[in-house]
């Protein structure tokens, strides 16, 4: 007999998800709207609305495409890359390479800058291959770099790729919500996230932005976005049609109520409250796990504050910790990802989890588990 399933209450300190708020599970339970819905047409509004205050954006086009950051990464780069387009990829890890991936499948020209894996992308390299591809038409590169745990200072790589009036596209997936993003500030042209780290939300949505410029430079592609679901010019007849939307698709409404309010969340709190709690749990744990003769890989003023990237001590089998972390306390912490695979254990302390009982928690059982 196939009975309901009932999953474990874990403690997840990885990479992602992280724990969803209380409020944003009883919404997700909400009763179900069709996605032309009068009601659902207010949702997404307030949602665009809310989601320019995350994103610090008066862009129109802001919005959630249904579906995990890795589709958000999709959509801009298939939308603002044309065939035969050259495009510089800042790769400094895991998920920066798949960018490059996605721009071959186009038929995009990749120039790679490369950085060692857990340090912030250097400027300095960024200059000198725009100076040796002037017709580059797109930059790309992470802000938060999700397998190595360094943050790159994404303002002036931006300001570097204008120079040569190249676009920008950047990749918030760990950082939105929990660290600075100032996406008209920094002039990014394009930008994505996810829902279930720094929002605390359930996985399966990409808040998305996209600038003027980005907009134009669609909108006059000599070659026709190469996807239907991720075509930007049919995507915004649904969420900014003048009156009577278009169909695109069926969109989750439980899902958008639940990030709906974990935005709402979010605002209560005030970003800025946000990327200070970040920074100031980041440091208590660091602090915290030098005691135990632990040391972070990535140099201080580098750090993504909500995911640590830990050094596995020599003699440790990282496996095992992480085994009985799991089975034996109930918790979850991250296994490090291509060149630091089995060197490093990533550590999640983003949105709703971070706080300083989620601290004493993963510093007690670690303690017992070591």
């Amino acid at each position: 007999m196939i009975n309901t399933f009932m999953p474990i209450n874990r403690i997840l300190m990885g990479p992602g998800p992280s724990n969803v708020h209380p409020k944003v599970l009883k919404a997700l339970s909400k009763p179900a709207l069709g996605h032309l819905d009068p009601q659902f047409i207010e949702l997404m509004d307030e949602i665009k609305d809310i989601l320019r205050y995350t994103f610090k954006t008066e862009n129109d086009a802001t919005f959630v495409l249904s579906g995990p950051g890795s589709l958000g990464m999709e959509a801009c780069l298939i939308n603002l890359v044309q065939p035969g387009d050259k495009v510089v990829v800042c790769v400094g890890g895991y998920f920066a390479n798949r960018m490059t991936q996605i721009v071959e499948k186009i038929g995009g020209k990749v120039v790679v800058v490369k950085e060692t894996w857990g340090r912030a992308i250097d400027p300095n390299k960024l200059e000198y291959a725009l100076k040796q591809n002037p017709d580059s038409k797109v930059v790309a590169f992470v802000h938060a770099e999700t397998s190595t745990g360094a943050l790159s200072d994404i303002k002036t790589l931006s300001e570097i790729v204008h120079k040569y009036n190249a676009l920008v596209i950047a990749d918030t997936v760990t950082s939105l919500g929990a660290v600075e993003v100032q996406i008209d500030k920094w002039e990014i042209d394009a930008a994505y996230s996810c829902s279930q780290k720094g929002l605390s939300c359930v996985a399966g949505m990409s808040p998305i932005t996209f600038s003027q410029r980005a907009v134009d430079h669609i909108k006059n592609r000599k070659i026709p976005v190469q996807s239907w679901f991720n075509d930007l010019n049919l995507l915004l007849s649904y969420w900014s049609g003048p009156g009577k939307r278009v169909y695109h698709h069926t969109a989750p409404s439980n899902q958008f109520y639940g990030l709906h309010e974990a935005l709402l969340l979010l605002k209560e709190e005030g970003i800025e409250n946000s990327w200070s709690r970040h920074k100031e749990n980041s440091l208590k744990l660091i602090s915290r796990l030098k005691e135990l003769g632990l040391e972070p890989l990535v140099p201080e003023n580098e750090r993504i504050p909500n995911l640590l990237t830990i050094k596995v001590p020599d003699g440790v089998d990282e496996a095992q910790v992480r085994m009985d972390l799991l089975n034996k306390h109930n918790l979850e912490i991250g296994v490090g990802l291509g060149e630091l695979a089995g060197k490093v254990w990533r550590i999640g302390l983003m949105g709703y989890n971070s706080n300083e009982r989620m601290i004493d928690y993963f510093i007690k059982s670690l303690k017992e588990v070591l």
